[in-house]
């Protein structure tokens, strides 16, 4: 019979391309320092991953044990899972389906769960940890000024500073946001904060599994000290045990050294024509267009995207996501791809997809036009590349405060999509002001990855995590497994 064995880490994400990413890399971290992985994904986009990617070969060569495991999202079959869909899965019937679901798979598995990691949106989780005694931490996967934002919405409310009060209001500054003070405004709260009520579901709904995450045992973050260092300071007096290990892309590239290589995570299949492309234009002379798994938009606002590029005095490289035009006939969208398409090939290249941490360390590039997805903001911060953010939803808005207003290596674009707007802010990063961003980005490049290097302060947070969990799994009540 067999007794000891290393710790076992299970991990849980919502089923969203932006959550799943940052978790898939924490649990290559922790597998490469000989821990177990069991990997929970719902049924729909674990076939997705085992269709665009190499997924279950690429982990197989973990000796203590890389599991892929699957689990319902609590929704129809024929349900389209598309846009913003996943706070279905938190209304009763669904939720109780996956929370039973969770809770029989961690009663039965062999080995038994150390620890659980679970996206911090998955509050049902910690119900099910603190049932069967497993100790859990809470991953959150947007910003820590997102996160602190979301914390803080009911004292904003409080304080009367919510809701907003139309469009003359946007801009009005936000003054009871602990270490967010200074010219914070309405338009840079997260998107779902311009709901004028405030018992509205999904703000509710936010709040609840927010602040739910300070009864884990601690809270992850997908950043360095040296990026939020202020906000980490806010965040640590509600939730005091904070690992801040981020970015979680570099962390892995540190860690596993020459033998890193970037494995696609990706629900969606990558177009690599595109580096062959990028190979043939001149060093930090395309702006790189992409706005992530999620964002929609209408044909105007991809037409007037497109003519800021064509217009702009640099060459482009533009993602356009399959079935992300909003258009009003069936095939709408693939007709102005295409249409746009065959105008751009004398100054852009356009695909469905691309593999974005080779296109943003692609020494061609030179700014990156996105929706200021977190996992996108911290890609281009480690690449060293400056941004011009046009935000979609969610902690999108604040973060793009952050890269221009905080960081300052680039410029916020939220609420607006003129192509003249587009042409200008496109010169102003590639051509106007061009070396004051590039050395801006390359300054807060070189900070960022010193953090996750030996003695870094992401890379000791790590490690304080590893031993954290090593630690755990000593108390776990062991399964006699006969042989």
């Amino acid at each position: 019979m067999e007794t000891g064995r290393c710790p076992h880490v299970l991990f849980f994400p919502i089923p969203s391309q932006g959550h799943m990413n940052p978790m898939i890399k924490l649990a290559e971290l922790l597998a490469l320092t000989g821990i177990r992985i069991t990997f929970l994904n719902t049924h729909h986009n674990h076939e997705r991953l085992l269709k665009f990617t190499n997924m279950a070969a690429h982990f197989a060569r973990y000796p203590a044990g890389f599991e892929l495991r699957t689990i319902t999202d609590g929704l129809p079959e024929d349900h389209p899972r598309s846009g913003h869909w996943f706070p279905e899965m938190f209304e009763d019937g669904p939720e109780m389906k996956i929370k039973q679901s969770l809770r029989e798979m961690l009663v039965d598995i062999i080995p038994p769960v150390d620890c659980m990691i679970v996206d911090a949106f998955l509050g049902f989780a910690l119900d099910v940890a603190r049932e069967l005694g497993i100790p859990i931490f809470c991953f959150r996967t947007s910003s820590p000024c997102c996160f602190w934002t979301s914390y803080s919405i009911p004292d904003m409310i409080q304080a009367g500073e919510l809701p907003i009060k139309g469009s003359e209001d946007m801009d009005r500054l936000i003054t009871t946001l602990p270490g967010m003070e200074t010219h914070f405004r309405c338009r840079d709260l997260p998107s779902y904060c311009r709901a004028t009520d405030m018992e509205d579901a999904f703000i509710k709904l936010l709040v609840k599994q927010t602040r739910k995450s300070a009864k884990a045992n601690a809270l992850i973050l997908n950043t360095a000290e040296e990026l939020d260092g202020p906000i980490l300071s806010q965040i640590r007096t509600q939730c005091p045990n904070v690992y801040a290990i981020g970015p979680i892309n570099a962390q892995l590239k540190s860690r596993n050294g020459e033998l890193y290589h970037h494995f696609s995570n990706t629900l969606w299949e990558e177009d690599k024509t595109c580096i062959s492309w990028l190979n043939k234009q001149s060093n930090r002379s395309v702006t790189y267009a992409c706005f992530g798994s999620l964002t929609s938009m209408s044909r105007e606002q991809l037409i007037e995207l497109w003519y800021g590029l064509v217009n702009s005095n640099s060459k482009f490289l533009l993602v356009v996501r399959p079935d992300s035009v909003i258009g009003k006939d069936e095939g709408e969208d693939v007709d102005v791809v295409k249409e746009l398409f065959d105008k751009s090939k004398d100054r852009g290249y356009i695909v469905d997809w691309a593999p974005q941490e080779a296109v943003l360390n692609h020494p061609a590039v030179g700014g990156f036009l996105t929706h200021s997805g977190w996992n996108s903001t911290l890609e281009a911060v480690v690449a060293g590349v400056p941004m011009i953010c046009w935000p979609y939803f969610g902690d999108q808005q604040v973060n793009s405060w952050i890269v221009s207003e905080v960081w300052r290596i680039g410029l916020d674009m939220k609420d607006v999509c003129d192509r003249k707007m587009v042409e200008k802010m496109v010169n102003d990063v590639m051509v106007d002001r061009k070396e004051e961003f590039a050395k801006s980005a390359a300054e807060l490049a070189k900070l960022t990855n010193q953090s996750v290097r030996v003695d870094g302060s992401s890379y000791c947070n790590l490690d304080r995590l590893i031993g954290d969990i090593r630690e755990m799994s000593l108390k776990t009540p062991q399964k006699v497994i006969v042989s």
